[in-house]
């Protein structure tokens, strides 16, 4: 008797039923249980991003910023190229889309974030995380000005209430002392760091609608960063050390392992599952957190211009990302 017959015996016939009946109903216990783990992964993303911001502010003093950054995305690149080589995910990125990998390491995960380090310096680091959440307006923008793409009615609103929060969460520092002055820079490398940040964002869109997968793209982005940063302090003379505090080992571990790598993961499932607008509405929660804790690590303290900023920019990202029923 030949395969085709006995697959046609009704018997046979029942067997496969029921074995297809399996299999769809495991798929689909599997499904429920992606699905059930999602809001797990939005809480995890903006619980590890609210805090990567106190992070850093560890990893400044003895250690060259050009250093840490190297060192994290290094040990990131590390991680992201031994986990898609052991579940045989990783792909080539052919040599004609390799400079655009080289811009997006250099916007992601190096230029920012050598401003963002240097911002944390001079500012509270939920001011820093506060203004990356800004980074909506300059994809906008950027968006207009490459692509010709009109923002709407909403988008120009939301730009208006975010660009008005930044104006008065910072109006102190426009009085000249010594600590405004500081806190003037730390918004200059912060907004820069922002404007490389969605600079970055719009490269790794190009590369992605070329479909290369994000994470393999990723892990060749985070190691051209490091070599970037390492390229900039070589002729910048500044020399590599490295300070085995438990402070410092903890804080490169955690920016490297759950803020670059655990973060980026969890983000991007969400971002499967919910699709990218509601994914987006992370940027609202994770700078609070960022204040929250700035409060009680740094001494930041509120005045009435500052929540009224902070309020102006949540609202101004609420207004980007909302999409009406």
């Amino acid at each position: 008797m030949s395969l085709v017959e006995i697959a046609t015996e009704p018997s046979s016939v029942a067997i496969f039923a029921v074995a297809l009946s399996s299999s769809a109903g495991a798929s689909r216990v599997k499904a429920k249980k992606q699905n059930d783990m999602i809001p797990f992964y939005y809480a995890l993303t903006v619980i590890i991003w609210g805090t990567t911001w106190i992070a850093i502010k560890f990893q400044l003093g003895v250690i060259a910023v050009e250093a840490s950054i190297a060192y994290r995305f290094a040990l990131a690149s590390a991680i992201f190229f031994l986990s898609l080589s052991v579940t045989k995910r990783l792909s080539w990125i052919p040599l004609r889309q390799q400079p655009y990998v080289i811009a997006q390491g250099c916007c992601l995960f190096s230029f920012n974030f050598v401003c963002f380090y240097l911002a944390t310096d001079y500012i509270p680091s939920g001011l820093v995380a506060v203004v990356f959440s800004t980074a909506a307006i300059f994809n906008s923008a950027i968006a207009f000005l490459v692509y010709g793409r009109r923002p709407s009615g909403q988008t120009l609103l939301a730009v208006f209430v975010g660009t008005l929060g930044v104006f008065f969460l910072f109006f102190p520092a426009f009085n000249g002392t010594e600590f405004e002055s500081k806190a003037l820079i730390g918004l200059a490398l912060s907004m820069t760091g922002t404007l490389s940040f969605s600079l970055g964002t719009i490269v790794s869109t190009h590369i992605r609608n070329k479909g290369f997968p994000t994470a393999s793209v990723n892990a060749y982005a985070m190691l051209y960063g490091a070599i970037i940063v390492c390229l900039f302090a070589y002729i910048r003379h500044i020399s590599f050390s490295f300070d085995l505090s438990v402070q410092y080992v903890g804080s490169l571990l955690y920016l490297a392992v759950i803020g670059s790598v655990v973060a980026l993961t969890t983000y991007l499932t969400v971002a499967h599952k919910l699709g990218p607008e509601k994914a987006a509405y992370m940027t609202v929660l994770f700078p609070v957190l960022a204040i929250v804790i700035s409060i009680f690590a740094e001494g930041y303290q509120f005045t009435l211009l500052s929540v009224v900023g902070l309020l102006s920019i949540l609202t101004g990202n609420v207004l980007m990302f909302y999409k009406g029923r």
